[in-house]
């Protein structure tokens, strides 16, 4: 029986200013900077990643971490399930907001939003498919040299990526964006889900799909 996952991750609320990556030679700020600290950050230049019909009649929330193994579990299994079973038919308006445990997520939600909403969920299919690679490859510079090769695989050129990636403004408001939504739907642990407004816990596939069409009135 598949699972929407097989576990948990606890959510750490982190800052995003600081980051820094450094090599022989130079060192310089990924994410973060002192004038990305001091900025007045808007939240709501933060797009949110959607899938499915804007009218359907349920609406999921995933609250997830790209450094979350439970959340890979999810996305490379019962996700695709639940998309085919309701996304794509028009009964389920499914939301993707990034939980940020550490660095590594964060810059991991930068380079799955680099080029838009169009490709948001493809980047996050190849993350999730190779986080136990990209994860693991070594220090900082090793990572985020791995993630600029996801970048890149999904047709996002280096200047493109760079940009995005030592957008401190933007790393921060990410963060706070976070933080705003952790707290008023109570997230402290993924995955999470909101199923028309009601939190959910973990279980498998086949109680989550019962529960949607109950809501569904079928």
């Amino acid at each position: 029986m598949s699972r929407i996952a097989t576990g948990i991750c606890v959510a750490v609320a982190i800052a995003a200013g600081g980051y820094w990556l450094s090599n022989s030679t130079t060192s310089y700020p990924m994410i973060g900077s002192a004038e990305a600290q001091e900025a007045d950050l808007d939240t709501s230049t933060i797009v949110e990643m959607v899938q499915g019909a804007e009218d359907a009649p349920v609406e999921i929330i995933e609250y997830a971490s790209y450094t979350c193994p439970h959340c890979a579990n999810f996305h490379t299994g019962a996700y695709k399930q639940l998309k085919k079973d309701f996304i794509d038919t028009g009964k389920v308006k499914f939301i993707y907001r990034e939980v940020y445990f550490d660095r590594y997520g964060l810059w991991a939600s930068m380079v799955a939003r680099c080029d838009g909403p169009d490709k948001f969920f493809g980047i996050s299919d190849l993350i999730y498919e190779g986080q136990s690679e990209w994860t693991k490859a070594g220090g900082p510079a090793e990572i985020v040299d791995e993630l600029r090769k996801i970048g890149r695989l999904a047709g996002i050129d280096n200047d493109q990526l760079e940009a995005c990636l030592q957008d401190g403004i933007r790393a921060q408001t990410l963060v706070a964006w976070y933080q705003e939504n952790a707290e008023r739907d109570g997230v402290q642990a993924t995955p999470s889900f909101v199923v028309n407004g009601k939190k959910v816990e973990n279980q498998s596939y086949a109680d989550f799909k019962k529960l949607i069409e109950e809501e569904l009135g079928s």
